[in-house]
């Protein structure tokens, strides 16, 4: 696999052509994407002479990295204001459809994404992609303009907007994409949709049980405790979202035990139930609670 500070360096000089992109998108992204092919590398091997995508091709790796990468600046863009917000629309229009950036400062934008287009193992893959990514701006938008709307959201609300915010869905995407998952035939299997809803719900609560006490210092609502103290002040939260957090998670593995899916899948699942207690562990510059992180936020 490529060496870690090589990689680093082809996801910098792609992201200094993004406004507001800092080091800290690279190198979480590069953590995060190492994790998730280290893990999925014997399947991606056992695959490749079927689909000829070579689990240590550089240029798929480092595509992959970006998008992650990518993901991670959308979440700031959002979260902190990195960009001005006629110019996050344009990005969003350019991101969700395909198209060069209507703005300057936002040439990667169009790079990454004909990139992706060109390394498509199959094409109904990139189509999905950029209706992934529509659906995690929106809901990055929403969950960010939801405390000032006329209505506070029920939990119900905000848990299904927060399995398109936490990007999971993009991640598989772009992975099948690159290496050949056939994702695009697995989603008409219910079994698969309920698969990605209930990994991507156990990411959600994931993160904001670990952020919430960052989240409430910095002033951010959008996270699930929160907003449930906001409601029901007495209420036990923490112990009610650490149940449905195990909840999600039996359900999970009651369906993959039940279903067969194609390799990688099942490991990659696997990986993605753990990839929050890596980051939590390892990363002192955006996950740590510790006082190595201490003054940081935990984002989506």
């Amino acid at each position: 696999m490529i060496q870690t500070e090589r990689a680093l360096q082809k996801v910098l000089e792609w992201g200094r052509s993004l406004t507001g992109f800092a080091d800290e998108h690279a190198v979480e992204a590069v953590r995060g994407g190492q994790y998730i092919l280290r893990r999925i590398h014997p399947s991606l091997r056992d695959i490749s002479a079927r689909t000829g995508r070579d689990p240590q091709d550089e240029t798929l790796i480092v595509a992959f990295y970006r998008e992650l990468a990518l993901l991670f600046w959308l979440d700031d863009c959002n979260d902190l204001g990195l960009i001005a917000p006629e110019q996050l629309a344009a990005v969003e229009q350019a991101l969700g459809h395909g198209v060069p950036c209507v703005l300057p400062g936002f040439e990667g934008c169009a790079v990454l994404r004909a990139s992706l287009a060109a390394l498509a193992y199959d094409r109904r893959d990139y189509a999905q992609l950029l209706d992934d990514t529509r659906c995690y701006c929106a809901a990055l938008r929403a969950g960010h303009a939801q405390p000032a709307g006329a209505e506070r959201w029920s939990y119900a609300e905000y848990l299904h907007n927060g399995i398109d915010s936490i990007a999971y869905a993009n991640v598989f995407c772009c992975l099948s994409l690159l290496w050949g998952l056939d994702m695009a035939t697995l989603r008409a299997r219910p079994a698969f949709r309920q698969v990605l809803r209930l990994i991507s719900a156990i990411g959600r609560l994931q993160n904001d049980l670990h952020g919430r006490d960052k989240d409430r210092s910095a002033g951010e609502a959008d996270n699930a405790a929160i907003l449930l103290l906001q409601r029901y002040p007495a209420m036990a939260v923490m112990e009610f979202l650490k149940d449905e957090l195990a909840g999600h998670t039996r359900m999970l593995h009651r369906v993959m035990a039940e279903e067969r899916f194609p390799a990688p899948w099942a490991p990659l699942i696997e990986a993605m139930a753990a990839i929050r207690a890596q980051y939590y562990q390892t990363s002192t510059s955006r996950y740590r609670s510790d006082a190595a992180g201490e003054g940081q936020r935990a984002p989506a």
